[in-house]
């Protein structure tokens, strides 16, 4: 598990915890999902950008997928 991973998931556990006063393994489940969807959004959002042109869109947008996915992969230490 790389480093990111056990951020999110102790901020997870944090999290529950001041939400309940008591941990739910359920409820760090929900929150430790929802903290890593938010993260990969945020990286689409950051490597999308704004598009000058349509022409510029249709040439970037897959070099900006694969942008991501790269992005998504190394924050999160996935290997193929």
């Amino acid at each position: 598990m790389n480093e990111r991973i056990k951020s999110l998931l102790a901020k997870a556990h944090l999290d529950v915890m001041e939400d309940l006063g008591d941990i739910d393994s359920n409820h760090v489940a929900e929150k430790f999902a929802e903290l890593i969807v938010k993260e990969c959004l945020d990286i689409a959002l950051e490597v999308r950008g704004e598009p000058a042109t349509d022409t510029h869109y249709v040439i970037g947008y897959d070099r900006a997928c694969e942008k991501m996915i790269d992005a998504i992969k190394e924050s999160y230490g996935v290997e193929e």
